[in-house]
C-alpha cells in the first residue's frame, strides 16, 4: 500500500512552472501527490487557470504525461540551479505536440485583422503546453538562484524568491516559517 495521500494544490511558489512542480510534495507520512487520476490534473489545470472553456473531460494519457512533465522539470531545474546539464525531453515533447497555431482572423468589431492562438487539439499535450511554456520561461528568462526549496526539514516545496531582500527561507511564512520559528525558539527556550 502506498504512503502517498491526495494533496491539495499549493499556489504558494510565485511562479507557474514550480507550481506545477509542487505538486508533490511532502516526505515519510506527509508525502502527498496532487495528481492521482485524469481529474485531479484536470482540476489543477482550472484552478491554475489554464483549462480553456468547456474543456473539463481529461484527454486520454493526461496523468502519466503531467507525471512525466514533472519528474522532468524538476530534473531539468535542479541541474540548471547547479550549473549542470539535463535531458529536457519531455518539457520538449510537451512543447511540439501541444503547439497552438497562430491563425489571422478578421475582427469585425475593430475592422482589422488581429492574431487567435488555437489549440491544435485538446491532446493531454496541449493541455499542458501553458506548464512546458512557462518552465521554458523560467530556464531561459530568471535568476535560477532565486528558485529555492524551503528550509524546513519536512518541506520539499520549491518557490521563487521575489522579495526585495532575496532572503526568503521558507515556502510560506504561514505554514513552514512559523512552525520553523516556534521550533528554534523552544529549542533556544529549553537550551537556556
Amino acid at each position: 500500500m502506498s504512503s502517498v495521500t491526495s494533496g491539495t494544490p499549493l499556489f504558494i511558489a510565485n511562479n507557474l512552472a514550480l507550481d506545477f512542480i509542487n505538486t508533490e510534495y511532502g516526505v515519510g507520512p506527509r508525502h502527498c501527490d496532487c495528481f492521482e487520476d485524469d481529474h485531479s490534473v484536470i482540476e489543477w489545470l482550472r484552478l491554475a487557470g489554464l483549462l480553456p472553456d468547456g474543456s473539463n473531460s481529461a484527454p486520454p494519457g493526461l496523468l502519466q504525461l503531467a507525471l512525466a512533465l514533472r519528474d522532468n522539470a524538476k530534473t531539468v531545474i535542479l541541474a540548471a540551479k547547479t550549473g549542470s546539464s539535463a535531458d529536457p525531453a519531455v518539457i520538449n515533447q510537451v512543447l511540439e505536440a501541444g503547439r497552438p497555431t497562430n491563425e489571422l482572423e478578421w475582427d469585425k468589431a475593430s475592422n482589422t485583422f488581429r492574431i487567435v492562438k488555437r489549440r491544435q487539439s485538446m491532446n493531454a499535450a496541449s493541455l499542458l503546453e501553458p506548464v512546458a511554456q512557462a518552465l521554458v520561461h523560467l530556464l531561459s528568462n530568471e535568476d535560477l538562484q532565486l528558485v529555492r526549496e524551503c528550509e524546513a526539514h519536512d518541506c520539499t516545496l520549491f518557490f521563487h524568491d521575489l522579495t526585495k531582500s532575496h532572503r526568503r527561507r521558507w515556502c510560506s511564512m504561514a505554514a513552514c516559517g512559523n512552525r520553523m520559528k516556534a521550533a528554534a525558539h523552544r529549542a533556544r527556550k529549553n537550551a537556556g
